[in-house]
């Protein structure tokens, strides 16, 4: 059976779509190869057509993943967009709620760590992109200050996010975000 150009790519698209969503729902480890293929519609054997491994494949997540990410920041830059909106909406009740669609660093950061160094220098990179993008929208402060800022603030936000999603306890959860949000504003206007 022939199939139409570009068929391959949209499939495997599709795939990483799927791995995407199911890594970040319910974490790496948890997730098999034959669940994603499943939920693809796809055999398991299709799997090797795509990709090598499930390392390969969980890389391939993060950049895709990060590198969106890393578009709307792009873009949020050349709009003007402040860098407490990002803030604000990183930590939403919304964004919380829903990790399937969120943020892939805040969902697999300590998945991560224990990954090859191949996964882990493709996550950094994209890690230190999204600080520079940044450290761009913060207005005050020299370069070096504007970069300080923007690892702080990253790391605060990622870690807010984890430890909202963590508690069992809605209110703690909204008071975690909504404090989050202060002191990550508080840094960002700081002169």
């Amino acid at each position: 059976m022939r199939y139409e150009k570009g068929h391959k790519d949209e499939t495997r698209r599709h795939i990483l779509h799927v791995a995407s969503a199911k890594f970040r729902e319910s974490g790496i480890a948890a997730v098999g190869l034959a669940g994603i293929m499943a939920e693809a519609g796809l055999t398991n054997g299709a799997f090797y057509t795509h990709f090598a491994s499930k390392e390969e494949l969980v890389r391939e997540v993060l950049v895709d993943a990060l590198t969106r990410r890393e578009q709307r920041h792009k873009a949020n830059l050349e709009n003007g967009v402040a860098v407490e909106t990002v803030i604000r909406d990183y930590l939403s009740t919304r964004h919380r709620d829903h990790a399937g669609t969120g943020c892939p660093t805040a969902a697999l950061v300590t998945e991560i760590a224990r990954h090859p160094k191949a996964t882990r220098d493709a996550f950094t990179g994209k890690v230190s992109d999204l600080v520079a993008l940044m450290a761009e929208q913060i207005r005050q402060g020299t370069a070096e200050e504007r970069r300080r800022k923007a690892i702080t603030i990253y790391s605060t936000m990622v870690g807010a996010l984890q430890l909202a999603r963590a508690v069992n306890d809605r209110q703690l959860s909204d008071e975690i975000l909504e404090n989050a949000v202060e002191a990550a504003v508080a840094i960002a206007n700081e002169r």
